[in-house]
C-alpha cells in the first residue's frame, strides 16, 4: 500500500514541478515519452506520461514503455525509492536483480535526475545574532 501511495505522489509532484518549476521543465525538453513503475508480480504499477514539457500520470501498465522499472514487491519498492541514498539502494537491487530495468536505461538516468527537482527546499538556518 506504501508503494502504490509514493507512486502516486511522485505523479503529483511531477506534474506540479512540470507546470511550476522552470528547471524541471528544462529536463522535460525534447522527451515525448511513457515510463512505468511496478513491482514485478504485477500488483502495482503506475505509468507516467511526458509530453509537451508536463507529465501526468496513470495507475496500471502500458504495453510499450520507453523504460520500465521493476521492483521486487511494494515493500522493497518503497524502501529503495525512500532510502536516504536512493543511488546506492538502486545499485545494489540492480546487481542483485531485486530491481529490473526494460528499455533503455540512459532513460532510467535522466528519470533519476528528476527526482531532485522534486524534494521540498531546505530552509536556511536562521542567523543567530550575538547578544
Amino acid at each position: 500500500m506504501k508503494f502504490r501511495f509514493l507512486l502516486w505522489m511522485l505523479g503529483r509532484l511531477m506534474a506540479k514541478a512540470s507546470r511550476e518549476n522552470p528547471k524541471f521543465q528544462e529536463q522535460l525538453a525534447g522527451k515525448d515519452l511513457v515510463f512505468q513503475l511496478h513491482t514485478l508480480d504485477g500488483k502495482i504499477a503506475r505509468h507516467f506520461i511526458v509530453k509537451d514539457q508536463r507529465i501526468s500520470s496513470k495507475g496500471g501498465t502500458v504495453s510499450a514503455p520507453a523504460f520500465a522499472l521493476g521492483f521486487k514487491d511494494g515493500a522493497y519498492g518503497f524502501a529503495t525509492m525512500s532510502a536516504k541514498n536512493k543511488q546506492l539502494a538502486f545499485m545494489q537491487g540492480i546487481q542483485n536483480k531485486d530491481i529490473q530495468i526494460q528499455g533503455n536505461p540512459a532513460l532510467v538516468v535522466w528519470f533519476q535526475g528528476l527526482t531532485k527537482y522534486l524534494m521540498p527546499k531546505k530552509k536556511k538556518p536562521a542567523e543567530k545574532t550575538a547578544a
